[in-house]
């Protein structure tokens, strides 16, 4: 019978891999709106846009979710990129066309696009 400290061990162990499989520790979070209002303004063509970047691996280190309505529904589809020491950044009428930009500029090079920001 295995000791209670190995069985505790062994379950930190699994518990420390799903963390990191699912990318809960990567340095640089991209949220994409995905509320009713924004699906209407074009987001799941947007996140599929960041979800085929990160399953084919073009990009590493990203944790990809999606998140609730930001109230700014003339800014839609919105995406906000959070990396680790550094301000958010939130991105407005995001296309999939800006949506790989975002991926080769600001992601992958670190290059925010000024002129898509907002406040």
């Amino acid at each position: 019978m295995a000791k209670p400290t190995d069985i505790i061990k062994k379950k930190r162990a699994e518990a420390v891999s799903r963390i990191i499989g699912k990318g809960y520790l990567s340095s640089k979070r991209v949220y994409v709106g995905m509320a009713t209002c924004e699906i209407a303004a074009g987001s799941k063509e947007v996140m599929e846009v960041f979800k085929n970047a990160v399953t084919k691996g073009g990009l590493t280190d990203v944790y990809l979710s999606q998140k609730g309505c930001a109230g700014r529904c003339n800014l839609e589809p919105t995406v906000e990129v959070i990396e680790v020491g550094k301000n958010p950044v939130r991105y407005g009428r995001i296309n999939p066309e800006k949506a790989q930009q975002i991926i080769d500029k600001h992601l992958k090079k670190g290059e925010v696009i000024k002129e898509w920001v907002i406040d």
